[in-house]
């Protein structure tokens, strides 16, 4: 077993590896970096690798998906429909028990859609605030993916900030 400090720095790395490969819409890194039956010595063989030691993911207002094919077919077909995406990490706390690994982050979003036709620019970017939970597990080959979760941060209405300046309670 790897020193504590270490583990911490190696779940670090393959974190923002994991949002790196989203901006470049590699989608065989992002892949390669969620776990799969292998990794769990599960022989594909004689198991479906879609319901072996089943990955999970929760995107922003959508509901759970379960199991490799579904987790992988949902970010392509994010980056099929993401012209462009950029991820400021904030707030990134990482903690080590064992093999289990558990990142807790804000994701600043920046991400523009394709450009309206007949236009080389980008279509118009979007800045979204979304919390996010991501827990890893040591495998042989390094820290992978068994689950992101991500919710969206509600913004404060105008009126309720006017609401809070004026001291009435929301």
């Amino acid at each position: 077993m790897s020193a504590p400090h270490t583990d911490v720095e190696q779940v670090e790395a393959a974190n923002t590896a994991f949002y790196e490969a989203m901006e470049r819409g590699d989608f065989e890194e992002l892949s390669s970096l969620w776990l799969t039956p292998a990794d769990l010595g599960v022989d594909e063989e004689y198991h479906d690798p879609a319901d072996a030691g089943v990955i999970s993911c929760v995107h922003p207002g959508w509901p759970v998906l379960t199991g490799r094919g579904e987790v992988l077919r949902s970010y392509a077909l994010i980056m099929a429909n993401t012209e462009y995406i950029q991820f400021i990490l904030t707030d990134v706390h990482v903690s080590v028990t064992g093999d289990t690994a558990l990142v807790n982050c804000t994701e600043n979003i920046l991400s523009g859609g394709p450009a309206p036709e007949g236009s080389e620019e980008l279509g118009p970017l979007v800045g979204q605030l979304v919390v996010a939970t991501n827990v890893f597990r040591r495998t042989p080959d390094g820290w992978k993916l068994w689950s992101h979760h991500a919710s969206p941060v509600l913004a404060e209405s105008d009126e309720e900030e006017d609401e809070d300046t004026h001291g009435t309670p929301s």
